[in-house]
């Protein structure tokens, strides 16, 4: 099977958006964006055996490619539209590109967007990328520079978990009980597009949590120029984490671990209330960790002890 049977057999789908004049099979897509809406473009890799184990199903594979470009649409506080996949292998697996076909049309179907276009290669490993366009009003961009000195510090969900269950993975872990609930959180991540696009007029930074709490607030932070009093005793943690792994561990893997593709934001202390109003109408945990100071760097407490605490977060190189 050639690439162009591939790409006809697995990935050239009906395409019901209106948006989309020109999609899989011309030398480019050609879509349509809403009147007075501006575009948001992100993209991200994965490399089987660097960002996930070798032996992930494709379904998951597939499933996390898609999510956790959604992700970083979401920290922004857009609307995904449109995706195009570019995927080396090192074989046309036809089970694998199957499995691994329905995990990313699943996830790209919860989140509405379209598959237009792409490319496939032959290569020594598995290379999956994913490029994302979505598109938001103009006035309700959320970036990473808008945080201020007394600004609410919050994040959503637990985070911690899904880097436990990439560990758990790794380990060989049996997959039931609390295993099964950490490990989900690493292979499907929740992304919280609803959530987002709810408070663009409340946060004044956000960023989604890829690389860990603590190295990823550290980019908000340089990119706001401020800095920031972070309370570990409210750092919220899932039942699941606490009864598989001591205190220690579980605090390491919220602030190191990454890949919970959680929300980070900051908003003005006298909206919390509205943040939480906000929230329970989403379903979403929120929690409030800490606050924006001025100056820069992190500076750690738990219960209001000084915490000793310095991480860069995941570097490839």
């Amino acid at each position: 099977m050639d690439e162009f049977a591939l790409i006809r057999r697995f990935f050239d789908r009906p395409v019901k958006d209106d948006s989309v004049r020109l999609g899989i099979g011309d030398d480019g897509a050609v879509i349509v964006p809403d009147p007075g809406r501006e575009l948001i473009s992100v993209v991200d890799t994965i490399v089987a055996g660097v960002h996930y184990p070798l032996d992930l199903p494709p379904f998951d594979v597939g499933y996390r490619a898609v999510a956790i470009n959604l992700s970083d649409v979401a920290a922004m506080g857009g609307r995904p539209r449109w995706m195009t996949l570019a995927l080396s292998i090192p074989q046309a697996d036809t089970g694998w590109l199957s499995l691994f076909a329905e995990g990313l049309f699943t996830a790209a179907a919860e989140a509405k967007v379209s598959l237009v276009g792409g490319d496939t290669t032959r290569s020594e490993t598995t290379v999956v990328s994913v490029q994302m366009l979505g598109d938001i009003d103009p006035h309700d961009v959320i970036k990473r520079s808008g945080a201020g000195p007394g600004d609410s510090i919050f994040v959503t969900g637990t985070p911690g978990d899904a880097a436990a269950g990439l560990s758990l993975l790794k380990s060989g872990s049996d997959q039931t009980g609390e295993s099964e609930y950490l490990i989900g959180r690493f292979v499907r991540p929740r992304v919280r597009l609803a959530f987002a696009s709810s408070i663009t007029r409340l946060a004044s930074a956000a960023i989604d949590l890829s690389d860990g709490l603590y190295a990823d607030l550290q980019k908000l932070l340089m990119a706001s120029k401020a800095g920031a009093k972070l309370e570990l005793a409210q750092l919220p943690f899932s039942a699941e984490i606490l009864a598989k792994f001591d205190y220690d561990a579980v605090i390491n893997f919220a602030l190191a671990g990454g890949d919970d593709y959680e929300l980070c934001f900051t908003v003005p202390r006298s909206k919390d209330a509205e943040i939480h109003a906000v929230a329970k109408q989403n379903q979403v945990q929120v929690t409030r960790i800490g606050r924006v100071v001025s100056g820069d760097g992190i500076e750690c407490t738990k219960d209001g002890v000084p915490f000793e605490y310095a991480d860069t977060g995941y570097r490839h190189f």
